[in-house]
């Protein structure tokens, strides 16, 4: 999985009047758990656009004054205002212990069902996946080629390589509805097929 880097400063003060001020100052109060203890420090909001503001997923390498933690991001939380960050939590990453992660789907192929005139439905859009950091995938690949039209694409049918999928295995990843027009045509089809019928009798 892809990681981006954020600098961020630790924090000694973590009342309110303390992140309230950092809050003003344009910077957002982080938590990295997962450690010995949390750390607490603050980073500026444009450093979390490459990681918020994105469908994709990331790791994030934190540079604390010169020392490296990689973690992912847990939590996030907004004003509902001014839609601004006002808090993020991180999870801090160790490379022999496995972490689950919401990753997001990328479909691949052209079914044939849909070249028919179906319409594919996105069932899921991001799959919970639990591996090691090393085996994080940056997404989860569903190939929809061989689906004819009113066919489904269980959870099963996916490759994992070196990471689990935690969902039931009857989830539906995606599927192939019959479009109204082509019922519509095939409704048309079966009434001039029964019409013809009636005519030669």
């Amino acid at each position: 999985m892809k990681s981006i880097s954020i600098k961020g400063q630790e924090r000694e003060s973590v009342g309110k009047v303390a992140t309230k001020a950092a809050r003003n100052a344009g910077l957002v109060p982080c938590v990295i758990y997962g450690g010995e203890q949390p750390v607490h420090f603050t980073a500026e909001e444009k450093a979390f656009k490459g990681l918020v503001y994105t469908p994709n997923v990331h790791t994030v390498a934190i540079d604390l004054n010169g020392k490296s933690v990689d973690a992912i991001l847990q939590d996030i939380q907004f004003d509902p205002v001014s839609d601004k960050i006002l808090h993020i939590d991180f999870y801090q990453l160790h490379a022999d212990k496995e972490i689950t992660m919401d990753v997001p789907v990328k479909v691949v192929g052209n079914s044939k069902g849909v070249m028919a005139g179906g319409v594919l439905r996105l069932n899921q859009r991001k799959l919970k996946v639990r591996a090691l950091p090393a085996n994080l995938p940056d997404f989860v690949e569903a190939d929809i080629t061989d689906l004819e039209m009113g066919n489904k694409l269980y959870i099963t049918k996916l490759p994992t390589n070196n990471f689990k999928l935690l969902q039931p295995e009857n989830t539906v990843v995606a599927q192939v509805r019959i479009s109204r027009a082509a019922m519509k045509a095939a409704q048309e089809a079966a009434k001039a097929e029964k019409g013809g019928a009636k005519k030669k009798k």
